[in-house]
């Protein structure tokens, strides 16, 4: 009983009346934000594909982004609102509705990893555990959309960044894990994690790599994210 006491108090004195995981999220990203970020997919065979995406990000539950290289891709765009997904194709002239489990990359990322939300915004916190340096929280979906059910997430006490992330289904499957990598100070109090790799039970010898290259802070307004305005992102880049 006593080291639970402990480490309660342990916890409250580290984050406040906050809960972990919302500094978690402050920790990861601005609450208004543009990034640049490249993905990398890794063939059991060593052969790669990348991609480099522009993303735009307000609040808990709003993100677009747009496809920048390759040039087979250029020009693609994607919009999330909360758990509602579209993609945008040039050529086709209008939004497609999309799933949070599908990718519009391929490999080992998918919808749900590529435009990831606020973990606070999807997820509440079962239980938590004191590792020593870490800290281990037990995450339950807010409900039935999000894309895993459970999450075992591992932070570090003194960054307050993830550096492991299990997710699983209702079931308890796992389907992959994501490691936090490359602490990266990218200016304006923005310190997290650059890299983050993910591998998966369910896709032997694939491997999908996340690299953030920049992360600014940057107000912007509703209307950039509205279906009418999916194929406008291009207009938004500084």
């Amino acid at each position: 009983m006593k080291k639970i006491i402990l480490f309660l108090l342990t916890t409250l004195a580290l984050f406040g009346a906050e809960s972990i995981l919302e500094q978690v999220d402050k920790k990861l990203s601005p609450s208004s934000a543009d990034s640049y970020k490249k993905l990398i997919n890794i063939e059991p065979d060593g052969s790669k594909k990348e991609f480099l995406l522009y993303q735009i990000k307000k609040g808990k539950d709003k993100i677009v982004s747009l496809f920048l290289q390759p040039d087979s891709e250029k020009g693609r765009s994607t919009l999330r609102l909360d758990e509602n997904m579209w993609l945008y194709l040039p050529d086709v002239g209008k939004p497609i509705r999309i799933t949070s489990m599908q990718s519009v990359v391929g490999g080992v990322f998918n919808n749900s990893d590529i435009m990831q939300l606020d973990f606070s915004a999807e997820y509440d916190i079962k239980s938590q555990t004191d590792e020593g340096a870490t800290i281990v929280l037990d995450l339950k979906a807010k409900n039935e959309t999000v894309a895993y059910d459970k999450l075992l997430m591992e932070v570090d006490k003194k960054t307050v960044t993830p550096t492991k992330i299990a997710c699983y289904t209702s079931t308890g499957m796992l389907i992959k894990t994501l490691y936090y990598k490359d602490m990266k100070d990218f200016g304006g109090g923005i310190v997290r994690p650059a890299v983050i790799e993910t591998d998966s039970p369910l896709y032997k010898g694939y491997k999908s790599i996340m690299v953030y290259g920049k992360i600014t802070a940057r107000e912007f307004a509703d209307e950039m994210f509205t279906i009418e305005n999916i194929g406008k992102v291009q207009e938004f880049r500084k």
